[in-house]
């Protein structure tokens, strides 16, 4: 594949485009999102529990198992059993349906969210400079947790769910691995055919998985109904008050009934915050935690029945058709992880801290939907080894956890700003926001920490390894981008000498892409010197990426006509936009300027970096770079140019 001089080419760099939206007030709902018509919130709710809560949905499978199994196991006392239930429900009531669903759901960019939209809307609110760098730095650091996020919620998953049949008999118990690596191998390779009809299937499917488990809860309850007592916060308070050790060890793994309520923020921009709310406080919420009750109410009627919980609570003719079920459903809960990492690489791409990689989009009428091999097999990869490595889901829940409440934390850190700088909230109203949700972090996180020599390295060496990678991208791309700008002519200087000697003009239209339109891409240079001849028409085109999902189809271009035949075109997207610059310029025909594609050559610089021995980065950062930039993803291809339409020039740059 080849490489394009960043300077240019217009690999997306964020800057505060066209059609910045007013600061969004935290009392009034998300606007409408920009992907077009909305069904009614009864669909839009369904679909939402299919894509949204299946990673939280799943929680039930293995959470109580590892309370009270766990390398930290609570032990097992009427009193105890109660605390944990009151800790569960009080998670879900602080983190998820306080934090997420009421507050940092209203922080939403132009109706999008997840972590690289929350840092976006952040850095409009403070000026360049030290705090913006920290800011910024936070939420890459959050975005790349996500991956190691990402690959152990597929592993964690199947495996958990394939472990039913354990519980069925223990003949199964030698074919759990290769069953669980059969379904994941099947859903990493269907993922090239796209997650469009598929989809359709998801909301109806997690829908039932809810109403099984609100099923399954209220049979369990049965045995003891008074165990809906657990609501009352008392227990808790009272079961950290008699053991505060095991207390704060137990945190560790009741946080994993919390994992994926992060997700919903992520996936808020395809259903909107009003779908989200109402499918969680009236469908998954309720039955989450009647089944967490049935659960403890199974263990207090024989406490030998928590080896699993879940599965025990199943009626034994029914035990197969539940694997089966929930197999399903952490498959669902899987696909949609896959996907948001592929939303995330593009949204990195796109606001130019990875480098370009080959994307195919799946669906001619959706989007986002997208697959990216690269990040496929890499998140394949390491779930299999994850899988083969733990070799349990117990195993895996000693690495899973603190990749979430780290995240959780960065985003109670971002969200403050927000609600001090855009939503105008007094100092004390806002440290009140801080306190109690960072408070709650910061309990789960430390109790996670305990786990790191477990296992809890994983996803923090996935994230270091990520964040390296982005940082060191957008690093190299601006000194690359700094050192080029040092060595170009103007463009107006350029202009000028043509007429004092102007070069043969041939028919026709040249378009040399660049990021900084005042200056004379070096592939106009090169073609000038070894062609000595130049287009009737010269456009300088340059991409540029708004800090807002999506930029309408009216601001999308932007024409200036300059002497001797010369245009400046800046074209614009949102993070979340596809690029097709073919179809952009066929807007520029309303500035005058219309473009037939056969009549017109796109010239892209192919250059090949050098390592200077004094640089602006470490010496292993800067050779990372460039072995980056070497394997970067095609320009024409990531800007769907018609390759026959392509020609590219080379030269060599000192980084």
């Amino acid at each position: 594949m080849s490489t394009v001089d960043p300077a240019e080419d217009p690999s997306p760099a964020m800057a505060s485009g066209p059609g910045r939206p007013p600061a969004v007030d935290a009392d009034t709902d998300t606007p409408a999102s920009p992907h077009g018509h909305r069904a009614g919130i009864t669909g839009l709710a369904v679909a939402a529990i299919g894509v949204v809560y299946g990673d939280i949905g799943t929680s039930p499978l293995y959470t109580l198992k590892e309370v009270f199994n766990g390398p930290h196991a609570v032990p097992v006392t009427p009193e105890n059993v109660y605390g944990i239930l009151s800790l569960v429900f009080w998670a879900l009531v602080f983190v998820v349906s306080a934090k997420y669903v009421v507050f940092i759901t209203r922080a939403d960019n132009r109706g999008e969210g997840g972590i690289m939209a929350l840092t976006s809307l952040v850095l409009r609110t403070v000026p360049p400079g030290r705090k913006a760098w920290l800011l910024s730095v936070l939420g890459v650091f959050g975005a790349a947790l996500f991956y190691g996020d990402g690959m152990i919620t597929p592993a964690i998953s199947v495996l958990s769910a394939v472990e039913g049949l354990e519980v069925a008999t223990p003949a199964f118990r030698p074919y759990v691995l290769p069953i669980a690596l059969v379904v994941l191998f099947a859903l990493f390779l269907i993922q090239r055919r796209g997650t469009g009809s598929v989809g359709k299937v998801f909301g109806p499917v997690m829908l039932c998985w809810f109403i099984v488990l609100a099923a399954l809860g209220i049979r369990g309850i049965m045995l003891h109904p008074e165990i809906v007592g657990a609501l009352d916060p008392r227990w808790a308070l009272r079961f950290f008050a008699d053991m505060p050790l095991v207390g704060w060890l137990s945190l560790g793994a009741v946080v994993l009934a919390i994992t994926g309520g992060e997700a919903l923020y992520a996936d808020m921009g395809h259903f909107g915050r009003r779908p989200i709310k109402f499918a969680w406080f009236l469908v998954v919420f309720p039955a989450l935690y009647l089944n967490y009750l049935g659960q403890g109410a199974l263990i207090l009627d024989h406490p030998e029945n928590l080896r699993n919980p879940f599965y025990l609570l199943v009626p034994d003719a029914l035990v197969y058709p539940m694997v089966a079920m929930a197999t399903l459903a952490t498959i669902i809960a899987s696909q949609a992880v896959i996907s948001g990492a592929y939303s995330l690489t593009r949204q990195a791409m796109q606001l130019g801290y990875a480098p370009r990689m080959r994307t195919i989009f799946t669906s001619e009428r959706e989007m986002g939907q997208i697959y990216v091999p690269s990040i496929n097999w890499m998140l394949l990869g390491a779930v299999v080894a994850l899988v083969v490595g733990f070799r349990s889901s117990s195993a895996l829940a000693s690495a899973y956890g603190i990749a979430v409440t780290l995240t959780m934390m960065i985003d109670t850190l971002l969200a403050f700003v927000v609600v001090r700088a855009l939503w105008g909230w007094g100092k004390a109203r806002a440290a009140l926001f801080l306190v109690v949700f960072l408070t709650v972090d910061i309990a789960f996180f430390s109790a996670t920490t305990v786990k790191i020599l477990a296992g809890g390295w994983f996803p923090l060496l996935i994230g270091m390894l990520i964040f390296t990678l982005l940082t060191t991208w957008k690093r190299g791309r601006d000194m690359l981008n700094a050192r080029i700008r040092s060595d170009t002519m103007p463009l107006d200087t350029f202009i000028q000498s043509m007429f004092a000697s102007p070069p043969p003009r041939v028919d026709g239209t040249s378009v040399f892409l660049t990021t900084w339109l005042e200056g004379v891409p070096r592939a106009l240079l090169h073609n000038l010197v070894h062609n000595k001849v130049l287009h009737r028409r010269v456009v300088l085109l340059t991409v540029e990426t708004a800090d807002v999902p999506h930029v309408p189809d009216s601001e999308r271009v932007a024409v200036e006509e300059l002497d001797y035949g010369f245009f400046r075109v800046r074209v614009n997207y949102g993070f979340m936009d596809d690029p097709d610059l073919p179809v952009a310029l066929e807007r520029c025909a309303e500035f005058g300027l219309k473009f037939q594609m056969m009549e017109t050559s796109f010239f892209l610089g192919r250059e090949t970096l050098v390592s200077r021995v004094a640089g602006g980065m470490a010496r292993w950062r800067e050779k990372l770079f460039i072995l980056m930039f070497r394997n970067a993803g095609s320009a024409a291809d990531y800007f769907r140019i018609p390759p026959n339409r392509v020609v590219e020039l080379g030269t060599q740059i000192e980084l």
